[in-house]
């Protein structure tokens, strides 16, 4: 299975690689074998990026917090939030190789309440300024125990598109696929300090399925227990 927003890309590698076969005919053998080789690595590259395989969110995903793509995971930090939880927060930052699954997933229930696109620049998607200036979205979802949870696209210096399909008002699922960002970026996921986490520096996550954390209402009297018995 392939990714609906990379039918267009994987159409025009296929048509260039035809290009090649053809021209390649027409010169001599050692050119031809190195166009034909071109031509199947181009096909193949693009098929092997754009692949969507299919994932089943782990038992209780409703109260948990799921990596939101595949890749690995290169910061978890504490900073100040403005834009949509408004205050101290924990970022888990997540790099995918242009070799990593680039369909991106909800990483937990609940309802879309914010959303801000942003052009910006294109710096190395596992620089520590990426979060802040490369181009990206920003959706911010509300857990049905009150949590808020912003996650974000953050294209990198070869990726130069950001696409998503939710908007305000949406309900979503954990582990529900949303959007793709094209050939090697970042994903954010920033929770309320209180939110326990799993996941550490130099974990390799996958998206819809690696549990990076477990949600509960701040006042809720057994939120505490379940995060202290949850494992990842």
């Amino acid at each position: 299975m392939f990714a609906r927003e990379g039918y267009v890309l994987i159409a025009s590698a296929v048509a260039v690689s035809v290009v090649l076969v053809v021209v390649g005919l027409q010169t001599g053998a050692l050119l031809r074998a190195l166009l034909w080789v071109l031509a199947a690595l181009l096909t193949l590259f693009t098929l092997w990026f754009f692949r969507d395989p299919a994932r089943t969110p782990p038992a209780e995903a409703a109260r948990l917090l799921l990596s939101p793509a595949d890749g690995r995971v290169v910061e978890i930090v504490e900073e100040n939030e403005p834009l949509y939880l408004q205050g101290p927060a924990r970022r888990i930052s997540i790099f995918l190789s242009p070799l990593d699954v680039h369909v991106n997933r909800i990483p937990a229930d609940g309802v879309i309440e914010f959303d801000r696109y942003v052009e910006g620049d294109y710096l190395v998607a596992w620089h520590p300024k990426a979060s802040e200036l490369n181009e990206r979205s920003q959706l911010g979802l509300v857990h049905p125990s009150g949590v808020r949870v912003l996650f974000k696209q953050i294209a990198g210096a070869v990726a130069r598109r950001v696409v998503y399909h939710v908007a305000p008002g949406d309900t979503v699922r954990a582990g529900e696929r949303f959007g793709i960002v094209k050939f090697g970026s970042r994903m954010d996921v920033l929770v309320p300090p209180h939110v326990p986490i799993f996941a550490r520096v130099g974990d390799r996550v996958r998206g819809g399925v690696t549990i990076l954390g477990h949600l509960f209402a701040p006042n809720a009297p057994d939120g505490g227990a379940d995060a202290a018995t949850q494992t990842p």
